[in-house]
């Protein structure tokens, strides 16, 4: 992680100990302040979206911007890793999936031989069911 600039607080200490703690998730704004309102360390949500701003400045947090749930968070342990797949967004539960596929890789190969054109995975969502939910129906 980067330094921060300069000066360490408790909020800022309880921010990112939660997205530490679930960096495997894509967390909301009012996921990170419910949490610690819950654990009896309440921030505004104002403080929370300027910090989660200067990790995401810093590279320390990837922020997803999705069409029909706003922004959501994943602490970037390892930089680089976000940057090399494609996500899956499901429409019923919304859940945000990494997906590591070798296909969907040369299929960007593809788009950039045949097409010069190149795909940024780490922005780029595929929206349908995921299993758990198409079962449930």
């Amino acid at each position: 992680m980067t330094q921060l600039d300069g000066y360490k607080t408790k909020q800022r200490d309880y921010i990112l100990q939660f997205l530490i703690k679930n960096q495997e998730k894509h967390v909301t704004v009012d996921d990170v302040v419910d949490h610690l309102k819950s654990a009896g360390n309440p921030v505004g949500k104002a403080t929370v979206y300027r910090y989660l701003d200067k990790l995401v400045g810093q590279g320390d947090v990837r922020k997803y911007l999705l069409e029909d749930s706003g922004a959501c968070y994943q602490y970037n342990a390892d930089q680089k890793s976000c940057a090399m797949h494609f996500h899956l967004k499901c429409v019923t539960c919304k859940k945000l999936i990494h997906l590591h596929c070798d296909f969907l890789n040369e299929i960007e190969r593809h788009i950039l031989t045949d097409h010069h054109f190149t795909i940024d995975p780490s922005r780029t969502v595929f929206y349908g069911q995921c299993e758990n939910c198409k079962s449930q129906v």
